[in-house]
């Protein structure tokens, strides 16, 4: 199983790490600080170097436990063989600022409006989210914008922490949808990430160290997709 250096450092912008699978321009390395397309956050992108040779990382997916690295050619070099590894951080570090503001917001509905999460995606130059709220329009979702940035604002830490499964079936706000309750019950670990004295929720992406670090949101868009099912579109100043 792919050691995932982005759980323990997100910060993290260059590794090594030594070759374990080749499958044509598909590689397994023993870790990585790649992320792969889960949990509604885009995967990263950038390069891995052996030696002289240099290859495009152009997609990168979870496979069984592996992180796997989809290069722009096929890959040359042997299994065992070392390379370093460099994550576009840019466009990681825009991934993780959208990814904690979509947390403040989810919350920030939870807990002023009780709005049942439907789901969202992050991108890289904006993000949204659903709610299960008939009474959200687009002046109320402009106040949770506001709500969320006066959150953002008052620069609250942010870690992550693995748990047991005991610790997470304890707490019921830890998983926001049906499919997230039922995935703890066959984790023996659960990870969750916390905006301390505000949040914490089980996720498995990378996120910023401080509230502080998103900056302002601003509301992009609302979309009503019925009653049950209502839109925010935001993104980044």
């Amino acid at each position: 199983m792919t050691r995932k250096l982005y759980w323990e450092d997100a910060y993290t912008k260059e590794f090594d790490a030594v070759v374990k699978q080749i499958d044509g321009n598909r590689v397994i390395l023993d870790q990585t600080a790649f992320y792969p397309t889960s949990g509604g956050q885009l995967n990263d992108l950038g390069k891995v170097m052996v030696g002289e040779k240099e290859y495009n990382v152009t997609d990168v997916k979870e496979e069984n436990g592996e992180v796997v690295h989809v290069l722009d050619k096929t890959f040359e070099s042997q299994a065992g063989s070392q390379l370093k590894g460099r994550v576009d951080w840019e466009r990681r570090y825009s991934l993780m600022r959208y990814h904690t503001a979509l947390h403040v917001v989810c919350a920030v509905v939870e807990k002023g409006h009780g709005g049942g999460w439907k789901g969202g995606m992050i991108y890289v130059d904006k993000a949204h989210v659903d709610f299960d709220l008939p009474a959200l329009n687009k002046e109320l979702a402009a106040k949770i914008i506001d709500n969320a940035n006066a959150v953002i604002a008052e620069g609250h830490k942010v870690y992550s922490k693995f748990i047991t499964q005991e610790e997470a079936l304890e707490n019921s706000s830890l998983a926001k949808t049906e499919p997230g309750r039922e995935l703890i019950k066959k984790l023996d670990t659960v990870r969750v990430v916390e905006i301390e004295n505000f949040d914490i929720q089980m996720d498995g992406g990378t996120h910023v160290l401080n509230t502080s670090e998103i900056g302002k949101l601003r509301l992009a868009g609302f979309d009503n997709k019925g009653s049950h099912r209502k839109r925010i579109e935001m993104i980044l100043e």
